[in-house]
């Protein structure tokens, strides 16, 4: 099926054409939401995840199928993220890759330090910082060897990389990890007009925020409900940066739920 996918969706490319590679949580919904703004907005997006069936299901509400391609694989797999960006760097008429959406993003059960095991801390680890490094890597090859040169980084963050929730250590320092990469990679690629966005999002209204209106756990103990926010604005922001030329650079962007507890204490 993969292979089907590959040969249908990329024989159908134009000559001017703009690749968006996304690792799709498809999960929380952003991943797709963005997918789809983007597509929208003239885009030609490859989507990348685990499941072949939910990524022909986010494809089918794509712009149209000719703009969107899908690969399966894990994105922790050093050879496959090798081969996502071999096949669509090389197979597409034009073989530019513009921008990098890395959403891959896996939390852990909220246990006190000295209750995470190590394969726990590992797991995330590999998810939320060994997949993005090797996917930035892979996409940094191919800004610095493309004519025009450049390419934009978007790194989906977490408030978590700024403060971090009770009994979370393998996420959030997964999550400021995540901002020491985006900030090598800004650097690291000013010369050849590279850039990187960290997008912290906190609290968009998906699947896994539901249980906020029941309430959650605050730093004091209680549990207390949090608010949420149409995730549609986090995928406009994303098209908003994505279309921005590689001579502006947006190191940091931030969207929340304007009342969720993070601008001050409690």
């Amino acid at each position: 099926m993969q292979a089907v996918y590959a040969s249908s969706r990329f024989t159908q490319f134009t000559a001017n054409c703009v690749n968006f590679l996304i690792y799709l949580n498809l999960a929380t919904g952003i991943g797709r939401e963005s997918a789809i703004a983007l597509s929208k907005a003239g885009w030609n997006v490859v989507l990348t995840a685990r499941r072949a069936d939910a990524l022909h299901e986010t494809s089918l509400l794509c712009q149209s199928s000719e703009s969107c391609m899908i690969l399966a694989g894990d994105v922790k797999d050093e050879d496959f993220v090798k081969r996502l960006f071999t096949e669509t760097s090389l197979i597409c008429f034009v073989g530019r890759v513009d921008l990098l959406f890395n959403n891959a993003g896996v939390n852990s059960p909220a246990v006190p330090l000295e209750e995470v095991t190590l394969e726990t801390f590992q797991n995330v680890i590999s998810v939320n910082l060994i997949g993005p490094f090797l996917c930035a890597r892979e996409a940094v090859k191919v800004f610095k060897n493309q004519t025009p040169i450049g390419g934009r980084v978007i790194n989906n963050g977490s408030l978590s990389a700024h403060t971090p929730r009770p009994n979370s250590t393998p996420y959030t320092a997964s999550k400021h990890a995540m901002t020491g990469l985006s900030k090598c990679l800004n650097l690291d690629g000013r010369a050849f007009d590279i850039t990187c966005t960290q997008i912290d999002i906190g609290n968009a209204e998906t699947s896994l925020t539901a249980r906020m209106e029941k309430g959650v756990l605050q730093p004091d103990g209680r549990r207390m409900p949090e608010s949420t926010f149409d995730v549609a604005h986090v995928a406009a922001a994303v098209v908003h940066i994505a279309n921005l030329p590689t001579d502006v650079a947006v190191p940091h962007f931030t969207i929340m739920a304007s009342k969720a507890p993070f601008a001050g204490r409690g």
